[in-house]
């Protein structure tokens, strides 16, 4: 089956009564959301969508989120997920770029109003009076090589770019994952990230719900002791979440434990080994590994196996994926040198969207450049180093930022860190660190850089340290050091 509203039915008319999404004390079956989809792709083919028309979901996280995602696929339309952060002028930017005219949405959504005068021929699909009765809709005719998703990068440089995913790319990604995790029906994925992220999309909401498990969307993010508590209430048995959640869930008190977990994926970012290894110690029982990907990708490349994970390291390959270390030239490196990493296989993105010259800079001879720098080690195992675009050459030397935050995170009192480069008459450039402090502990410049100095090669070593009371984030927590190189260009 290589359509993602035709296999989610399928599972659907073979389990209609199980649950497919945990919602705080409410439950939404397999066979609800069958009827919903339905529903939905009945109502938009009424209004006139087309196959291959692009629809935007703009939407919190919410059991609707479900109907509305396989309920435009079911229509044969193309998903366009929306972060729900973005300003309405930026929004309307990505509408117009994917000739957009039907967003679902909440009808009470703050940004609407202006959204519409940014874009006055939008229509908008209230997503709470989404159909709950199914209707007769004709077979699917696309998929395949078919463009099912159009997701958008962050954007932290420029405008975000649109990563069209097929419905092979991301069926292939959601087989490959539930071989790796071992995934069983009787799972039940925790989803506290945005739905509109590739990584929730892909392993919180397809992986399990393509897969006949369930859902655990947790409502209360009010604090770690919140989310906690819906996990153990609606019993989650895998968080895929990002490195700063795990610091929280380190931080718990002692008495409350994970109890129905098996399994914790790290990604959407990397995850430094001072955030595992607290996590570790505060829950020894529960496994946490890192993976590793990006949109383009669909988005899963590489995961620790959970039988045998190394800390420190992405993984290796999923099944399906092929990785290499390339240098500039695009010739192969061997194991344990630097160069960038690339990606192979049937989750590489088709391109990217009404961009036919960014996609031919980023997909050479069949591989995906993902702009990350790694290496692979003799063991099979990959690390990633730095960001491409990061990377710091003081006096032509290369310095890799995560290695100096890495250090960062083992001085006391330090709750987040980035190290980003400026520009320097005698160097050419030199590290700059931005940190965050732990509440109750007070910032001492001279004593971090002295604590880099007894364990970093001098020319390595920040200049400087600038205390912030939190780092800037994007929607999905990952640190934007364009801003802070933004701060600095301003004279910090």
């Amino acid at each position: 089956m290589n359509h993602l509203a035709s296999a989610f039915l399928a599972v659907a008319r073979s389990r209609p009564e199980k649950t497919a999404l945990y919602w705080g004390d409410s439950r939404y079956t397999y066979g609800h959301y069958r009827d919903q989809i339905l529903g939905t792709a009945g109502l938009l083919k009424g209004k006139g969508i087309r196959p291959g028309d692009r629809v935007a979901i703009w939407l919190k996280n919410c059991p609707e989120f479900v109907g509305a995602l396989f309920g435009v696929l079911a229509a044969d339309a193309v998903v366009v997920p929306i972060n729900n952060f973005l300003k309405p002028a930026e929004v309307a930017y990505m509408l117009q770029d994917a000739g957009i005219e039907w967003v679902i949405a909440e009808s009470s959504h703050a940004g609407l109003p202006e959204l519409k005068a940014l874009h006055p021929s939008i229509q908008i699909l209230d997503a709470e009076t989404l159909p709950t009765e199914a209707a007769e809709i004709s077979d699917p005719v696309r998929g395949g090589d078919d463009l099912a998703v159009l997701i958008y990068t962050s954007g932290t440089t420029g405008h975000p770019k649109g990563a069209m995913l097929s419905h092979r790319n991301l069926l292939e990604n959601v087989g490959s994952c539930r071989v790796f995790l071992e995934l069983a029906e009787e799972d039940r994925l925790v989803v506290l990230l945005p739905m509109f992220h590739s990584f929730m999309l892909t392993v919180g909401l397809l992986l399990p719900l393509l897969s006949g498990a369930s859902v655990v969307a947790v409502k209360g993010l009010h604090s770690p002791k919140h989310m906690i508590a819906e996990i153990l209430q609606n019993q989650g048995t895998l968080l895929p979440a990002m490195a700063a959640l795990f610091r929280a869930l380190s931080q718990i008190p002692a008495g409350i434990e994970f109890t129905s977990l098996r399994l914790c994926v790290s990604g959407a970012g990397p995850l430094p080994l001072e955030i595992l290894n607290g996590f570790n110690a505060r829950h020894p029982r529960v496994p946490l590994i890192e993976g590793y990907g990006l949109s383009e990708a669909s988005p899963v490349v590489t995961v620790n196996p959970p039988r045998d994970p190394k800390p420190g390291t992405i993984g290796v390959p999923i099944p399906g994926v092929e990785v290499s270390v390339q240098d500039d030239a695009g010739n192969e490196l061997g194991d344990g040198l630097d160069g960038e990493i690339c990606v192979r296989g049937g989750n590489v993105m088709l391109g990217y969207w009404n961009a036919p010259d960014k996609t031919a800079q980023t997909i050479l001879k069949g591989w995906l450049l993902t702009g990350d720098i790694g290496h692979r080690r003799s063991d099979g195992w990959y690390v990633i180093t730095d960001r491409k675009k990061d990377m710091i050459k003081p006096n032509g030397m290369n310095v890799y930022p995560r290695e100096i935050e890495e250090v960062i995170y083992r001085f006391p009192g330090i709750r987040e860190a980035a190290v980003v480069g400026e520009p320097c008459e005698r160097r050419g450039e030199r590290a700059v660190a931005f940190v965050a402090m732990e509440e109750g502990h007070i910032f001492d410049e001279h004593a971090l850089i002295g604590f880099l100095k007894e364990t970093l090669a001098d020319y390595k070593v920040p200049r400087r340290a600038l205390v912030l009371p939190a780092l800037p984030r994007n929607a999905t927590g990952k640190i934007l050091k364009t801003t802070l190189r933004e701060t600095l260009s301003r004279g910090h």
